[in-house]
């Protein structure tokens, strides 16, 4: 075997591993970008410049906008994924719960800011594309209600389905109020008021 021809799968597991860094990149500025501007003011030269790639190298890895809004969406999926995983360590389903609340808490600059990212996403989608891009978004919603809800049926309290409903809707709310008045501190406030009402259950 030539020198030549050992060198040929390095080359080719070096070009596929930047690649999928490159993709990457993209990815992970797609979701930062899309949040911070929303869909219909954010341009894909604007993810490309975030993810520091030339423009046209950016349709190699994503054809549309739609393309990078799922990708944006998977990114939130696999965060959530990551989050949960991390809390999962902790046995206590009670203690899971609180340290997603101070998960959330610790957001709130940027939410006050812009709000929660799979939530303004969502809504957005909603009104531009119902029954599309909408549906991939309210999917992540719904896993952090599933997860939310194994937590509370693991604490042995009634209507864990419901419970799950309460606290993720008390986080939107005020990641919601936190952005309209630009004021962090409701996240930490309200988060305390969650953490509260934890405690609280049998």
């Amino acid at each position: 075997m030539t020198d030549s021809e050992t060198e040929q799968p390095a080359k080719g597991s070096t070009r596929a591993a930047t690649a999928a860094a490159k993709r990457r990149r993209l990815t992970a500025a797609a979701a930062q970008v899309l949040h911070e501007k929303g869909v219909e003011r954010t341009a894909i030269a604007d993810i490309a410049q975030a993810a520091g790639v030339p423009v046209g190298n950016v349709y190699y890895y994503f054809k549309t906008k739609d393309e990078l809004v799922e990708a944006a969406l998977a990114e939130h999926t696999a965060h959530l994924a990551a989050l949960t995983a991390e809390l999962e360590r902790d046995p206590d389903p009670r203690a899971r719960l609180k340290g997603l609340v101070d998960a959330w808490v610790s957001q709130r600059e940027t939410a006050a800011r812009y709000g929660c990212p799979t939530g303004t996403l969502t809504v957005e989608l909603d009104k531009r594309d119902p029954g599309g891009l909408d549906e991939t978004a309210a999917q992540v919603i719904r896993g952090l209600l599933d997860w939310a809800a194994q937590q509370f049926r693991a604490l042995g309290v009634p209507d864990p389905d419901g419970h799950a409903v309460t606290l993720v809707a008390g986080y939107q709310g005020m990641s919601l109020l936190a952005n309209a008045l630009r004021d962090p501190e409701v996240m930490t406030r309200e988060g305390d008021r969650l953490r509260t009402w934890l405690d609280s259950l049998a």
